[in-house]
């Protein structure tokens, strides 16, 4: 079902097929639906089956090496078998080539079978991405092959003990080698992937600074440390201890500790953090499918949950107050999809044209799917053990893993109340006509729509110019007005192309669309 709703959303309401063949990988229809379903395929034949199994074996380490669960090494080589990874990465590097927003699609799937596995994949994408746009033709020869082939995992180290969201206060140093390279020291926490016992090697992507580096963020530089040189030699780099978490059990969070290790500058010196940030900005949006991931999952365990258990004589789903929770789940569910892929379509839009108008919607649309799909994942797969009631708060159904594998998406890659800021306060006063133009579009889906998203143009407006107190307190109830407008404009159009959908549009509109006025009302209510 679900590769099915990913293939209707790509092929009839994204128009995929057309963009494909002017990005020069022509895909028919029916070549998007075949792709969809093999991944499905996959996901649920092996990657799904031991989700349980993986969250209950957990992360061990032992000696500086990280052991991850029995099963994910020969999980990984079928991945990489499949060609998976490389799907979106580019061809003279081992990839496919294909459209970001297939590659978007088929994640969903792979997160959603496994979030823990998936985080692999995910942060390997985004290191391919950044490779792709700023490594020296040498570099990317070097280092692109092996993580497109899947061969090798790609990290993010930003993070420091007191460099969080301030990535100015950033301390690691890098200092010049006289061979051409250079000796990085500091330490990085939160690194997800960062040591694991699957992957050939680990090739970490690191900001730090410069002896001759000015003060700030305008002073940091990128750099590429793998974990294994090429001499065979381990790098001067541990694992210092792994994070005891919630969610994600599985996915080794690594504190990273780097003495004196060998790395070479990616980029232009005191650039890092531009360069940072395509992979940053990729990531986002994976985060924000991964919480649309974790939708659909909790949906499919309490649905079958529902159907299967009997109270006063009927199935539980027949009872009102069941019927309304999963009604919300599936609709939420798809809004949540059809956006995702909006923004995912986006940027291969942005990439073919340039900057101008997909990339004004690819800026915009990011910080709402990164943040409005994630606190979806975490509302949806809490009713998902609503649903189940007492059997849901237990692990062995495995409702509550969702929820708590979830938990972690509204923190990842800058937390939702910073997707907000930066949409109040960095994009609504340069993008304005843009953020407006999507309102607009909204408001044209359906009559329901119209007030809604008018109020939403006209807050915007407000905002665009506010003071920073008055736009920081009321950026976070603005983006989610925003997620729920436009998500339900695309539920709108996808009942017009297919009316099997009416009902999930129609329950969008009447029941949960208004929670858009009362967060709009919230925005502006607040005091500078």
């Amino acid at each position: 079902m679900t590769a099915a709703s990913l293939a209707f959303a790509l092929n009839r309401l994204h128009g995929l097929p057309a963009l494909s063949e002017r990005l020069g990988t022509p895909l028919a229809e029916e070549d998007i639906a075949a792709i969809l379903e093999e991944a499905a395929r996959f996901a649920e034949e092996r990657i799904a089956p031991g989700r349980g199994q993986a969250d209950r074996e957990g992360c061990v380490l032992e000696n500086g090496r990280v052991r991850t669960p029995a099963h994910y090494g020969p999980l990984l080589k079928e991945w990489r078998e499949a060609g998976w990874q490389g799907l979106a990465a580019p061809a003279e590097h081992g990839g496919q080539n294909l459209p970001h927003a297939l590659w978007a699609a088929v994640f969903e799937l792979a997160s959603s079978a496994d979030m823990a596995f998936a985080l692999m994949p995910m942060l390997s994408a985004g290191a391919i991405e950044l490779l792709a746009h700023h490594a020296s033709p040498e570099q990317a020869a070097r280092f692109l092959p092996p993580l497109v082939s899947a061969a090798w995992n790609g990290t993010m180290c930003l993070t420091e003990p007191q460099a969080g969201s301030d990535l100015s206060a950033i301390r690691s140093r890098a200092v010049p080698d006289r061979a051409g390279g250079f000796r990085l020291s500091g330490q990085k926490i939160f690194i997800t992937w960062g040591e694991n016992d699957i992957a050939e090697n680990t090739l970490h992507l690191v900001l730090a600074r410069l002896p001759d580096a000015p003060p700030g963020s305008r002073g940091i530089s990128l750099f590429a440390c793998p974990k294994i040189l090429p001499d065979g030699r381990r790098n001067a780099l541990r694992c210092g201890g792994i994070e005891h978490k919630p969610g994600i059990h599985a996915s080794p969070t690594c504190t990273m500790l780097f003495e004196e290790a060998e790395g070479e500058l990616i980029g232009e010196p005191h650039r890092g953090l531009a360069a940072m940030f395509s992979m940053m900005n990729a990531a986002r949006l994976a985060v924000g499918v991964e919480g649309v991931g974790q939708c659909a999952r909790a949906t499919q365990l309490a649905e079958a949950y529902a159907a299967g258990r009997a109270q006063g004589g009927r199935p539980i789903a027949e009872y009102p107050d069941v019927a309304r929770m999963l009604s919300e789940m599936r609709s939420i569910t798809l809004a949540a999809r059809l956006l995702a892929l909006d923004c995912a379509v986006a940027l291969d839009r942005a990439r073919l044209e340039g900057e101008g108008e997909a990339g004004s919607r690819l800026a915009l649309l990011t910080p709402i799917v990164k943040a409005w799909c994630t606190e979806r994942g975490v509302e949806v797969a809490s009713l998902g053990i609503q649903v189940h009631g007492g059997a849901g708060y237990v692990e062995e159904t495995g409702a509550a893993q969702i929820w708590r594998d979830a938990r972690i998406a509204p923190i990842y890659e800058g937390t939702n109340g910073i997707q907000a800021l930066d949409l109040v306060a960095r994009k609504l006063p340069r993008e304005l006509p843009a953020f407006l133009a999507l309102a607009r579009e909204a408001g044209a889906a359906h009559p329901a729509l119209r007030s809604p998203a008018e109020a939403l143009g006209e807050a915007a407006r407000q905002l665009a110019s506010a003071s920073p107190e008055v736009a920081g307190g009321a950026a976070a109830p603005f983006l989610d007005a925003a997620g729920w407008i436009l998500g339900g404009a695309w539920l709108a159009r996808a009942a017009q192309a297919d009316p099997a959908l009416a009902g999930k549009a129609d329950f969008f509109l009447r029941r949960l669309l208004p929670r858009a006025s009362a967060r709009l009302a919230e925005a502006l209510a607040t005091e500078g």
